[in-house]
């Protein structure tokens, strides 16, 4: 469970769609996971471009703003990683090399 590993001073990290499976983290206290933190995934607008707006349960970078992230975009299908507190999210596919990259710099700590 991504709490727990949270919790235990673990590492957190999903790309491009991914970020979806952590709208529903809670933490211990109830809060979310995301909230208050710098986030990012795929965005509407990228999502309006591959045409699946409309097919998709529902937008990432909205429900990710609707628990308290703070989403940050990049220009759309570009490399960007966001990191914070033990949180590492990917834009898109683009960027899933730097995601690894960070991901190997929070593990070393």
């Amino acid at each position: 469970m991504a709490s727990a590993i949270y919790e235990n001073n673990g590492v957190v990290a999903a790309l491009c769609h991914g970020p979806a499976a952590l709208v529903g983290v809670k933490l211990s206290d109830g809060e979310f996971l995301i909230a208050g933190k710098k986030v990012t995934g795929f965005t509407n607008s990228e999502e309006a471009k591959v045409g699946l707006t409309e097919k998709v349960p529902f937008l990432l970078e909205d429900r990710l703003v609707s628990i308290g992230g703070r989403f940050q975009a990049s220009a759309d299908f570009s490399d960007n990683v966001v990191v914070d507190n033990r949180v590492v999210t990917g834009q898109n596919p683009q960027s899933a090399e730097s995601v690894g990259k960070a991901l190997v710099e929070l593990l070393k700590k």
